[in-house]
Order: structure tokens, then sequence, then C-alpha cells
């Protein structure tokens, strides 16, 4: 069978969103420390931000596409993430970016919230895929589609990704398995047998 990139592209923008809602649904509220971070992404020329989550296992919480990044901007992400995982941080690392603080003070006023210099690699880090992929789109067309893409890929990246390093060849070989018995529940894939 033959498919197109197009083909694929299409059916990323369908399904994706689908999936990553039922890849999010039944699992538990992620880490209870979060590193903050928000990278620029042109869109058509137009300049925006896009602001992401993890936790401490590197697991994407949340990610959204904004206009700007100031306190407004902060307040509104940092709602959408307490929404999302329903618990407040034990704290949240993120770079100097004022509007953290200020939007932190209110929304979350007695989380510990950390500045310092390399502490926020984890959050800098988790944004390679989404470089690498719109370097691939060669940029995204619209913002509707560079939130949809990031999230959607997060939540399949959370679940095919297993901290090998931190297990020995039986559990990983084991988690990996409940991985792929999980995923067609995921897509509503029958196996044929």
């Amino acid at each position: 069978m033959e498919v197109s990139y197009e083909t694929v592209r299409q059916w990323c923008i369908k399904f994706g969103p689908e999936y990553a809602r039922r890849i999010r649904t039944p699992r538990r509220p992620l880490g209870d420390r979060w590193f903050l971070d928000e990278v620029t992404v042109s869109i058509r020329g137009r300049r925006r931000y896009l602001w992401r989550a993890v936790d401490q296992d590197g697991d994407v919480l949340e990610i959204l596409v904004q206009k700007r990044n100031d306190k407004q901007a902060a307040k509104r992400f940092f709602r959408k993430l307490l929404r999302a995982q329903g618990q407040v941080p034990l704290d949240s690392t993120t770079d100097k970016l004022p509007s953290y603080g200020a939007a932190k003070k209110e929304v979350m006023p007695s989380v510990a919230h950390c500045k310092d210099k390399y502490a926020n690699n984890r959050a800098e880090v988790s944004h390679e895929h989404t470089r690498e992929q719109e370097r691939q789109m060669r940029g995204f067309k619209s913002e509707g589609l560079a939130q949809r893409f990031p999230a959607a890929h997060g939540q399949v990246h959370n679940l095919f990704r297993v901290g090998r390093h931190l297990l020995n060849a039986r559990y990983y070989r084991w988690f990996r398995d409940l991985t792929f018995d999980f995923w067609p529940e995921v897509t509503c894939v029958r196996n044929p047998a």
C-alpha cells in the first residue's frame, strides 16, 4: 500500500488530538516537579510562543501556543496546566523570564520557584522534537496546527518513551509490551486473530 506524506499529514490532523485525549484520560496525574519553558516559533512569518511544561521524568505535561510571553500569557498557561493535572506541584523550575514569577505569585503562591542557571535544561531539551518537526514541515502553517501537533506528539511520546536507563532489560521489555498492548485501544484497531 502506497501512502503519500500528505495523506499521513491529514491523518495526523484528524486523528492526533483524539489519540492524545485517549492516552491522557486513563493516566494518573504525572510528576509533581514541573519544568516550564517557552520557545519562539514562526507561523507564516509571525512570531509566536510555544509554552511547554514537563515533569521530573521528562513527560510532557502541557503545551500552549500564544501570541505573547507576558504575565497574562504565563497565567493562562499555569491555569491550563493546573486544570489538566488537577494538582499543584511541589516546585516549579523556569528560566529567568520575569512573567513566570509574576504569574506564579498570583496563580500558585505556595509553590517553590527555582530560576537557577542550568536547572531548566529538562524543559529546554524537550523542545528538540518540536524543532525537528518544524524544520521538516518548513514551519507551521497555522496556530491551530502548531498547537495540535506538539500536543498530540507529546502525549504519544510520553506513552512510548520508557526510561530505559532506569530499568533492567526484563522490566523494560515488560513496559514496552504494556505500551504496545494499550496502543490498539487508543487507535481502535482490531488485531486480526
